[in-house]
């Protein structure tokens, strides 16, 4: 975390200058920015293609089953 304190004497201009270059230096914005577009672990196209790879399998091992083959 940031703490700034203003010192005595010092403009506004210069105190908000002063805090963006150590926000910048400490790369909390970078982070920040990172993870705006984070990715989600899997999407709602991807489960539905497992749920269906997994039905064909099954009718695959249930046929496999019937013909003796498994």
């Amino acid at each position: 975390m940031i703490s700034l304190r203003k010192k005595e004497g010092e403009s506004v201009n210069s105190f908000l200058r002063r805090f963006s270059k150590k926000v910048y230096q400490s790369g909390v914005l970078k982070e920040a920015k990172k993870n705006k577009f984070k990715r989600r672990a899997s999407g709602d196209t991807q489960r539905k293609r497992s749920a269906l790879y997994r039905l064909q399998k099954g009718k695959e091992m249930a046929k496999a089953r019937k013909m003796g083959t498994l």
